[in-house]
Parts: structure tokens; sequence; C-alpha cells
């Protein structure tokens, strides 16, 4: 059977006007994973069994196409409205609100030369949707989309699997072979059933712009193709969808009009649903409704079995080369091609990684697939950040919220089931695969810098991303900072040009980019200086942590990514954080190598080698962080241990009801807050701990203690003596970033102990023999749980013999055991 679908544009639709604005306190990550899963639970993104009559069906796939009009927005200039009637504070106030919302004044990342034309062209059709199982779509607003569904049987009961949730159950999923640009293979495995999924995109003399592209289903002998669906697209021109397969398949077909994807699930199962209550059969009803402009095409197949599809872009029905290009992307053909990828892959993996004399076979696979996950889950979203009003303001309709400018945002996501969406600070982890992808992601990210130099933490894009956000998780406050991890992927661009690690083509388009990327930096750099700075000149701390709440053991700091690792337990503005001025001193000491590079020798630059010579002062770090006597850095801050969460009975009007509140037993004062973790251990990754130092020595037996830190599976995040050592923080949020093992700062410890071991000191030999033992449980550890389980995960419990934790299929920065295999650690110092 054969269906067409067709792209017609609509008018840009136009920006509401706005009203007074509100503000609400950020949730926690503890219980935004319990909403979170509670929001599948209700359905959001779990369409939930399919009620069905007596039917037998065979393995049944859904490959839809779609195409939107609805997607462009127009960003509007404030220029007088609602706020005018405010005066004095509240007028200046929303002033700010509107500064919040406007671009940074400078140019783009993305308008360089070095990301237009063939590098454009040649990333324009990718496997960009990574919240669903399989979803290719263009890194365009207005693409063309194709995905993957199936039903699976759990339990006795059908279910309609599409997008990607823990709640499924699949044994595994993920890629275990992608190299981010035109090649990729997944493996499925949902119960009995077992689905591959190979991507192959190649541009032809005949393609059209970005290509074509094909994609094989594997279900676990010669049919003539099928021409599934074919349309006009302004960007690609003509295009046509081709199924072929040598196997004996039944298709059926929908068609439906939406003007998003997200509730696609929903629309299919009910389809489906309702026809097998009619007929009896587990069919689409072969029903398109009008003005159709998503596609979803039904192949019955009997496992084993294989399909291709392939879309070609440029193509008019008529050509006499149509046939030959769909020979040369299905069939033998194309298992030649995906054969000669696959090997092409494996070989500049061990080109990149050098890995083949460093860990043995098992751990080699599990490293290909780790950055496989990584790249596979790399995707292009389209949207409007929301950014919350600041307290005591509401617009007209209601909304607590202003809207961000619209933007594209290229990045990896943390967890295509849970967090598919881009986080900051994540994304410092996720680079060194291929020099131009790293340097478009940077580059999206930095033009998302506002004019005040604030990047949104979390990236919620488009109407696919919100649909995987309970509500109350979905606005962004731009007083709240985070981690600056790009920094540690741009200093390594500056550092490696320095070592002649690249080409002279690949260092000048990395000159280019650095010099563009300098004042945003700056910018960057200096909204960190001005809003997240300490009482005291050279102290800081981050801002935004609740001084009033009851209901938490130690009010938590998401700014730092660290979430509910303790702080002072009464916070105000005499804090200091040390890993925060870690991360400024690494932001400083970046700035100063760009600047060096690119031989500028204003003012500004030798205010940033002044910065960074003060915060590189061993001596001013020990007298604002270090406790002597046990050698260890801590927070400073209004702090007491005498904390307890106990029952309260509290009056409410006439009624008694029981609340679980925080009891100060004995009152705060300023000093150093004992809790050693991986706060403490912030200088010591950063290595400014000079080599000869009494102080490394201390780090090195707090990192070895069995008591403190170290495990078999890593470093846990808190002391087991600490007094919160895996203390829940509400009755409801259980302990997160209190003991678990995360594998970013066990990255940057061996960093650390890698750097120390190759430095001329006493303490050499022991940092080595730990940087040795460390590396070894890391790596042992993951891939006994990727063995097991078939995931990568968010952390590994450091009571339960390192078992996975947290979110599964976290392919984020859990993708740095292939660094970790590899020894390569990034460059911190100047």
């Amino acid at each position: 059977m054969t269906g067409g679908g067709s792209s017609t544009r609509r008018p840009a639709a136009v920006a509401r006007s706005r009203g007074r604005p509100s503000e609400a306190s950020e949730p926690d990550p503890g219980a935004r994973r319990a909403a979170a899963a509670a929001a599948q639970r209700r359905g959001r993104g779990n369409p939930g069994p399919l009620r069905l009559m007596d039917v037998r069906p065979r393995t049944l796939a859904y490959f839809v196409v779609a195409s939107f009009a609805l997607v462009s927005v127009t960003f509007v200039v404030y220029t007088g409205g609602w706020w005018e009637e405010v005066e004095g504070e509240g007028a200046a106030t929303l002033r700010k609100v509107m500064r919040s919302v406007t671009p940074l004044p400078a140019p783009r990342m993305m308008d360089l030369p070095q990301f237009q034309n063939n590098h454009k062209e040649s990333l324009y059709w990718g496997t960009y949707r990574p919240n669903v199982y399989l979803g290719i779509r263009a890194r365009t607003p207005l693409s063309l989309i194709a995905g993957l569904m199936w039903i699976g049987l759990k339990n006795g009961q059908y279910f309609l699997r599409h997008v990607c949730q823990d709640s499924d159950e699949l044994r595994t999923f993920g890629w275990t072979a992608h190299n981010g640009r035109d090649y990729g293979r997944q493996v499925l495995v949902d119960h009995g059933l077992f689905l591959t999924t190979s991507f192959l995109k190649e541009k032809g003399e005949s393609s059209g712009y970005g290509g074509d592209w094909a994609v094989r289903l594997d279900a676990n002998n010669e049919r003539g193709s099928v021409l599934l669906a074919s349309g006009l697209h302004e960007e690609i021109g003509g295009w046509e969808l081709y199924l072929r397969s040598e196997d004996n398949l039944e298709i059926h077909r929908a068609g439906f009009k939406s003007m998003s994807m997200h509730n696609l699930s929903d629309l299919v199962q009910q389809a489906v649903a309702t026809n097998a209550m009619q007929s009896g059969n587990l069919n689409l009803p072969d029903i398109t409704e009008d003005s159709s402009n998503i596609m979803v095409y039904q192949v019955s197949i009997k496992s084993p079995a294989q399909i291709d599809i392939v879309f070609l872009s440029g193509s008019a029905s008529k050509s006499p080369v149509i046939e030959e290009r769909i020979s040369k992307l299905t069939g033998p053909m194309l298992s030649d091609r995906l054969e000669t990828k696959q090997k092409e892959f494996e070989e500049r993996y061990d080109q990149i990684f050098n890995v083949n004399n460093k860990v043995d076979s098992k751990e080699l696979s599990v490293g290909r697939a780790a950055l496989s996950s990584l790249l596979g889950g790399v995707g292009y979203f389209y949207g409007q950040s929301k950014i919350a009003l600041p307290k005591g303001f509401t617009q007209k309709n209601g909304d607590k919220y202003i809207s961000y400018w619209p933007a594209a945002l290229y990045t990896a996501v943390p967890s295509r089931s849970f967090f598919p969406r881009g986080f900051l600070w994540d994304e410092g982890f996720h680079q060194r695969w291929d020099v131009h992808i790293s340097m478009d992601i940077i580059g999206h990210w930095l033009d998302l810098l506002n004019s005040d130099g604030w990047i949104p933490r979390e990236q919620i894009l488009g109407a696919e991303a919100l649909s995987k956000v309970p509500e109350e998780f979905v606005l962004q406050y731009p007083s709240n900072g985070n981690p600056p991890t790009l920094f540690l992927a741009i200093r390594d661009l500056a550092s490696g040009i320095h070592a002649q690690q690249f080409s002279d083509e690949e260092a000048e388009k990395i000159s280019s980019f650095l010099e563009r990327a300098y004042i945003r930096l700056n910018a960057w750099f200096q909204w960190f200086n001005s809003t997240q700075s300490g009482k005291y000149e050279g102290t800081f701390y981050w801002h935004g942590r609740d001084n009033i709440t009851t209901k938490e053991l130690n009010p938590k700091t998401l700014t730092s990514g660290l979430d509910d690792y303790p702080r002072a337990s009464h916070p105000n503005d005499e804090e200091r954080h040390v890993d925060l001025r870690c991360w400024m001193l690494l932001a400083t000491n970046c700035i100063c190598s760009i600047a060096e590079f690119l031989k500028m020798d204003s003012a500004l630059e030798k205010d940033y080698y002044k910065m960074s010579n003060q915060l590189s002062d061993f001596g001013t770090l020990n007298k604002l962080h270090l406790d002597d006597t046990i050698g260890a850095y801590f927070d400073y801050g209004n702090h007491t241990e005498k904390v307890r969460m106990r029952w309260f009975d509290v009056k409410d009007n006439n009624n008694m009801r029981r609340e679980f509140l925080r009891g100060t037993l004995q009152a705060p004062q300023l000093q150093l807050v004992p809790h050693v973790g991986y706060v403490s251990l912030f200088p010591f990754m950063m290595g400014t701990i000079p080599p000869e130092s009494w102080v490394l020595e201390k780090q090195l037996n707090l990192i070895s203690n069995t008591s403190i830190l170290w495990t078999d599976y890593g470093l846990r995040s808190l002391s087991r003596t600490s007094s919160i050592y895996m203390k829940r923080n509400t009755e409801h949020d259980p302990p997160y970033w209190r003991g678990a093992i995360w594998i970013n700062m066990n990255y940057m410890v061996l960093s650390a102990l890698h750097h120390y071991a190759h430095k001329d000191g006493p303490y050499s030999g022991r940092a080595k023999e730990l940087y040795d033992k460390l590396r070894s449980n890391l790596i042992r550890n993951i891939v006994q749980n990727y063995d097991a389980t078939g995931f990568f995960w968010e952390n590994y419990d450091q009571k339960d013999k390192g078992k996975g934790k947290g979110a599964r299929s976290f392919t984020g920065w859990t993708s740095l055991i292939v660094l970790i295999m590899a020894e390569s650690y990034p460059t911190l110092h100047r």
C-alpha cells in the first residue's frame, strides 16, 4: 500500500501578550524523579496496555513519517507593553526580566562559516529524536520526522512501544555502534522479541539536500520495493519513502492530523484498539484523516525477518535512477555498506582511544557501546524555554513565566528514557569523539546566552521534550547557575592546538571558533562573578538555597549539580563554596589560555591573569577552606550538626496535623562544614595542591580510607562518617549525592591522580598506586553491570556490590568510562 504526506507552511505564530509575573521555589531532583515516574504511570508518555478482544498478532512494527507546519515561532522584541504601568522597584525588576529573555548582543557561534555548507548538510539528517526508540529527523525546525513503534507482549498484555521509558522494562536498548554522523546500529530486547535497527546515510549525485538514508529492521526471502509515501519539502525538494523486504509482509496504514508528535502513541493505540474491537484484527484501519500530516505504516511479520526502509531526497518518481538508488540502500548492497561502516567505526574508535593494550575484549566492546549510546543520544531540539517570573509577578493570563526566544539546540542527553533533553553541566563531560561535532554542540549552547551572560541550565525545548517533564519542573530561574563544565571541553580545544594534536584545517577552524566564543565566555564568566560572588573578595557560593525551609534536613544546592550534598545547615550570605571557587579557577585558566593563543593583551586579559593567580593561590585557598587537622577542604557557613528530622503536631485552624520537619537542637555558628566527600576533593581534582605539599598526602589518605570514601566499585560521594551519610532529606526524598558512586566525579579524581602520579614529588608513587586501583575498580564494575543488565546507570550503589542505581540507560557522563579506559583526561592547567 502507498500513502503520501505533504507539508504546507502556515504563518508563524505570534507570541502572546505578557501580563504580570510570579515565582515559586525550584523543585528538587528526588521529587522530580518521583513526579516524572508518577506522570508516566498516569499515562503521560505511557499509553498503558492495549485493551483487546481475542486477537492473535504476529510481530507488529509501525514506521511513522510526519511533516509539520506549525513549528515556526516569532520572537517579539519588547519595546513597550504591560510593564509600563509599573513604577519604581517594580519597573526595575521588570526591565531585568526582559533582559533575561533577550539574546546576548554578540555574533552567533552557529553563524561561523565552518558550520555552514558541507558541515551543515552532512549533519542534516540523523537519529536526533533520542526520546524514542528509533527517531529520525533533520536539524531544522520544520523537519520531516520518522520513527519506529512496535507492539510488545508483557504479562499477557499487549503494549505499544515508541517513547523510551524505563517502565517498558526492555531487557536492553541502546546503540552498540554509532559514529555520530551517518551510521548506527542499535539492539533492543523486549522480553522475547529481539530487534536490531541499523541506520545509514549517504549523499549521491541525484540526492537532494542532506542526502538519502536507510533504516534496516531485523526481527531476529524477493519482493519488489513498495512506495509508502512521497511529498515535497522546501529544503530537500521531492522525497519518497520505500519499503523492501524478501519476507512475506502485511502492510496497513493510518493517517492523522496533528501539530505535534508527543501524543502519537495515543493516536496509534486508539486506532489499533478501535479497529481490533470492530474487526478482531490487530491492524491499523487503513483510513486517512483529511489533511493528514502523519502517516503510520504497520508492517506485520513473522520473525525472523528483515525490512529495509529507504528515504530518498531530491527524487521524482519517474526518474530512471530511482531503482538504482533503492538497490544501493537495500538488500545485499545495504548489508555490505553496513558491514563496511561497522569496520570503519571500530577502526576509528581504536585510532582515537587506543585502548587495545589497556583493556580486554569484553571491556573494549562495552566501551564502544558506551560511546555509541552517547552519540546515539545526541538530539536536535527547537523551542522556547520558560523563564520563571520574580516573586509577586504574574501575567494577566495567569502564567508565572515568560518565554525565552525561539532557539535550536543540538546536544547529547543524559538519559533517553528519563532525561531526554539538554543539561548544561552534563554537556561538558560529553565531548572528545569528533572535534567538529563538539564545536557544533558547544556553539549551540553558547548561543543560548542571554544579555546578562546566563544560560538556562535545563533545556526543555519543543512539545516532545515538554511531554516528558512534569509541569512543576519546567520553569528555569535566571538567578540560578550550574557548573560551567563546558570550559573543560573548550580548554581541551585550546590545549590541543598548542600540543599540535589537530590537522592544520582543524586548527584553523578551532581558532575561529575560540575567537568567536571569547566574548560569550567572557559574558558567561562575568555573570558568575557578579551573581555568585560571596561576601568577601575572592569567595563564591551557589545562590538560590532556601534559607527559611524547615522541611529539609539540609537545604539542597541544586545549582551546584550536586543537589542534596550537605552544605551549611542554615544558608546565608556568609557561605563560601569550595567547588564553585574551583570552577571559577578553571574558567579563568581557560579564558587565559584562549587569550594567550589569540595573542590578546588588553586590560580585560590582564584582569583574568590577576584573578587566575588569586584563585590559584594555595595559601588563600587553605585559609578559606582547609581543615588543618585532617587535611580536608570544606565549605564555610552558618552551620550546626545538631539538626534532626522528626514528626511535629501542627495546628491548622482548628485541626491538628502531623508534619515531618527539621528541628535545630543547637544554634548554628559560622564554621567550616565538616562533611568529607566530593566537594572536599575539588582542589585536588583541579590540581591546585602543590605536588610536594603535606596536604596532598592527606588527600590521598582520605581517598584511600574505606571508612571514608574508598570502595571496591569507585569513590562514594559522601563519607560514611558524615552525619548525613545516606540520610533522607525529607520524608519522600531519598539520598542522592549522599553516598552513591557517580562516574563524573570519579573521572575527575582519576584525572588528578594521573596528574600527580606524573609529577615529581614524594607522593607520586602513592598517587600511581591509587590511580591503578581506582581505574580498575571503575572499569570492572561498569562492565559487570552492563553485562548483567544491558544498561549504563546514573550512579552505582556503594553498599550493594556496586549495583547500578537511579535512571538506567544513563548514557551521559557514565560514558566517561571510555575515557577512563583510554586514560584520556582533561587539561586543567595553564
